[in-house]
């Protein structure tokens, strides 16, 4: 089991565009994800609705509509992450509640996996998409 990849791609998005002087197109953002543009498309579209990006049809390509130090990586995590409302653990269906674990299991984790979901947001609500990418010109220059 892995976490989704999107936030990834979303924040990979956002840094394309910042860093190219002209509006993207949805296959030329997928040339350097190497992915599909439909997948471009999608994440793009949850990145609109959260007010990061404007993106004008046929080929006019993609723009941010803040400035990257006011994007916070928490922001662009809670835009593409809809998976369980954002949270990064899941339990598992229907442990056996006949069984001295399975009738407790949940219960039993729900504080540890709350905190380490704090723990994540309180990071990513630390960073800014000006980090990720003026660590990304260090590495090109």
């Amino acid at each position: 089991m892995k976490i989704s990849s999107r936030f990834t791609v979303a924040t990979h998005i956002l840094s394309l565009i910042a860093t190219e002087e002209l509006p993207l197109t949805s296959e030329q953002i997928a040339g350097s994800v190497n992915t599909n543009a439909v997948v471009i498309r999608r994440i793009s579209g949850q990145l609109k609705k959260a007010g990061l990006i404007a993106v004008r049809a046929g080929t006019g390509g993609a723009t941010l509509l803040k400035p990257l130090d006011e994007i916070t990586l928490l922001e662009v995590y809670k835009a593409v992450d809809s998976v369980a409302d954002g949270e990064l653990f899941q339990f598992h269906d229907n442990p056996n509640p006949n069984c001295h674990v399975g009738a407790h299991i949940q219960t039993a984790m729900e504080n540890t996996l709350r905190e380490a979901q704090l723990a994540m947001e309180n990071v990513l609500a630390d960073k800014t998409m000006a980090d990720i990418v003026n660590a990304i010109r260090l590495e090109f220059t």
